[in-house]
């Protein structure tokens, strides 16, 4: 695993499209390999024309100079449109004081954006709350993918709205509105006032459209799985219904360990059985987990 961001110091710095260059670029040194051949705009890989394509992309030039007619494979038409969901409900800007889930989500949103457009494929961003709150085109020139990552910094300086999340709601509205076969990229914690059923029914609203899905099931696993608090009294704070219980932590510390290993299970497997590629992205851990998931569902629809 490559090394973790420090949250607090990217939530401060601000410039997404820097941070988002920085984090890609040491996760492909690492891999000791590029995965862009063959997408570069600075290099024309040239092909054959075949007789009865298109003589839209043959580079003539090419053809002056050699007597044989090549197409450019940069000049192709888009591989791949993603359509990338953000949850900015308020459980997402916990554990405070650094909004740890949504900072964490919007340097992920981030990276995979700025892949998407190394290899010229098409890219929108829907945030979501109780309701869509923004949707944008799906497009992959350079300028849109700028005016996003302008939206996620704003996004990441931005306050919680007191709604709670229906990623179902916004699920189903996402089947209908983009593109047949997008790959449909999710970052939420899935904390949501509706049953596994009432989700993964929406999910299959997806999945009957041809989407594919990469679900980011993002975490903070120091509190919200280890349920790492010190032994003393504590105001717990429901984030999106604001209901209040005061406990000690040790009195209920094992059964909700056993409660959310259930859930989360439960999660895995209907996430298996709808061939639905889950990720347990945990805020403690490296961007690689991020990267190295998109990549190898990217590699399995060209």
């Amino acid at each position: 695993m490559g090394k973790k961001v420090d949250l607090a110091w990217a939530k401060q710095f601000g410039n997404l499209e820097l941070l988002a260059r920085q984090m890609v670029e040491g996760f492909i040194t690492g891999l000791h390999r590029s995965p862009y051949h063959g997408f570069s705009v600075e290099f024309a890989e040239h092909v054959l024309y075949n007789p009865g394509e298109s003589t839209r992309h043959i580079d003539w030039k090419a053809f002056a100079k050699t007597d044989r007619l090549y197409t450019k494979r940069y000049e192709e038409e888009t591989n791949l449109r993603c359509q990338i969901l953000l949850d900015v409900s308020p459980s997402m800007f916990l554990p405070k004081p650094n909004q740890e889930k949504l900072t964490f989500s919007v340097l992920g949103a981030a990276a995979i954006m700025y892949m998407l457009s190394k290899q010229r494929d098409a890219v929108g961003l829907t945030t979501f709350a109780d309701k869509i709150l923004s949707q944008s085109q799906t497009k992959s020139v350079s300028s849109h993918i700028h005016k996003l990552l302008t939206q996620l910094e704003l996004v990441m300086q931005s306050e919680p709205e007191a709604t709670e999340s229906s990623l179902p709601n916004v699920i189903d509205l996402i089947a209908e509105s983009i593109h047949r076969r997008s790959l449909v990229v999710i970052f939420s914690d899935l904390f949501m006032d509706t049953d596994l059923d009432t989700l993964f029914n929406s999910m299959a609203h997806l999945r009957h459209n041809q989407h594919e899905v990469l679900l980011f099931h993002v975490m903070d696993h120091r509190q919200e799985i280890d349920f790492d608090f010190k032994n003393k009294p504590y105001l717990f704070i429901d984030a999106e219904s604001k209901k209040q219980i005061k406990l000690y932590p040790e009195e209920i510390k094992e059964a909700y360990q056993s409660k959310m290993k259930q859930q989360n299970q439960a999660i895995k497997l209907r996430c298996g059985q709808m061939k639905i590629d889950y990720v347990e992205a945990n805020t403690q851990l490296s961007f690689d987990q991020i990267l190295l998931s998109f990549m190898t569902k990217r590699a399995k629809m060209v």
